[in-house]
């Protein structure tokens, strides 16, 4: 029996919402950035969201992620508000960096890494009727560090460091193909083998890294290959294949918690923009984009809701419907956030001025068991 056969109908129809949700946050954001909202780039994960929510999905709530810029359905599946992911692009005031950053490069600590908390699951109520996790409940997010590769060793120093804690946790990491090139990527995946670090690594084949084919990238026929000389799991799975990619990364998951030590999955999945908004992809063959097209993940995904009969057309669209108006009224909300005020630049600057707390709000999906 494999791991996806025992989710429930309520789990497989959020798995659904969860990349639903990503890809209508995104669309929001191509929206605003055309209205000159957004500050900075924006980098579509489009195409990518399935296999970013199924590895998602197979952690715990409480875990570790470092998820890259295409990742958005990392965030949806770990609970991160749509409002945050909103304020973050458009540089607001009420940001996770206060304004410092942009897109996803938010964090997220929960109260333990500062004091030893335990892992009770307790709801709080802010007056809205919408349940929300209390910090002893919530992941560790620490979203792309810029210097490709170096997310691998930071995820496993936080796995390590939990572990010495006592905490029971999983770090997983995403990484490019071409990130897959840099010293860090292979000092980071070597410790975490040497020392049997609780850390899965996503190893994201989506054919070009920027606009470099992954033929000029590596030799290898497959890019979970790279793991070959660390003497760790390795495994490639169909990236738009939702089911597969879970059932790949539970295995491995469930591996690196009880002790297992670090493993890395290899998902072959296709980038169906260029690298951001500004990047009309030309270098990359139409034949190319048809083909992909017909892979598209959700498509796929509605099929299978349907052929287990866990959703009808019906309910499917129904959750169209809900993720598109969460969205919506998530990107309406933070655009009447103020910027920031200039005034407040030097604050964080120095220890002791918490002006921007790594925190983030979290809410519970509306199939969440």
């Amino acid at each position: 029996m494999k791991p996806s056969d025992v989710l429930s109908v309520n789990q497989l129809k959020e798995m659904y919402y969860f990349a639903r949700l990503a890809r209508d946050i995104e669309e929001r954001l191509v929206i605003l950035f055309r209205q000159s909202q957004v500050i900075g780039g924006l980098y579509r994960s489009l195409g990518q969201e399935g296999e970013s929510v199924a590895t998602a999905y197979a952690l715990a709530r409480t875990d570790a992620v470092l998820p890259l810029i295409r990742n958005m359905g990392v965030l949806t599946t770990m609970g991160v508000r749509p409002r945050e992911i909103f304020r973050q692009y458009m540089a607001k005031a009420t940001s996770n960096s206060r304004g410092r950053d942009l897109n996803i490069h938010i964090v997220h600590l929960p109260d333990w890494i500062a004091s030893r908390g335990t892992e009770t699951l307790r709801l709080k109520n802010d007056g809205t009727g919408t349940p929300r996790l209390q910090n002893d409940s919530q992941p560790v997010i620490m979203g792309p560090i810029s210097m490709l590769g170096d997310s691998v060793p930071v995820a496993a120093g936080i796995a390590m460091g939990a572990r010495m804690r006592g905490r029971n946790l999983v770090a997983m990491a995403w990484i490019g193909e071409g990130g897959t090139s840099t010293g860090a990527f292979h000092e980071g995946i070597n410790f975490a083998a040497v020392q049997k670090i609780p850390l899965v690594i996503v190893a994201e084949d989506n054919k070009y890294a920027y606009s470099t084919p992954i033929t000029k990238q590596m030799a290898i026929a497959r890019i979970d290959e790279r793991a070959a000389s660390y003497g760790i799991p390795h495994q490639l799975v169909d990236g738009n294949d939702m089911l597969a990619v879970y059932d790949v990364t539970k295995g491995m998951v469930d591996r690196a918690r009880s002790g297992g030590g670090a493993s890395l999955i290899g998902v072959d999945t296709m980038r169906m923009q260029g690298h951001a908004q500004h990047d009309d992809a030309r270098y990359v063959p139409k034949t190319m984009i048809e083909e992909w097209a017909q892979k598209d993940p959700l498509p796929r995904f509605r099929k299978v809701l349907r052929d287990r009969g866990a959703a009808t057309e019906g309910d499917l669209e129904d959750i169209d419907t809900l993720a598109k108006d969460y969205a919506a009224t998530e990107a309406d909300l933070a655009v009447k956030d103020p910027m920031p005020d200039p005034a407040t630049v030097t604050r964080g600057v120095y220890a002791g001025d918490d002006f921007a707390e790594p925190k983030l709000e979290f809410v519970r999906s509306p199939f969440a068991q």
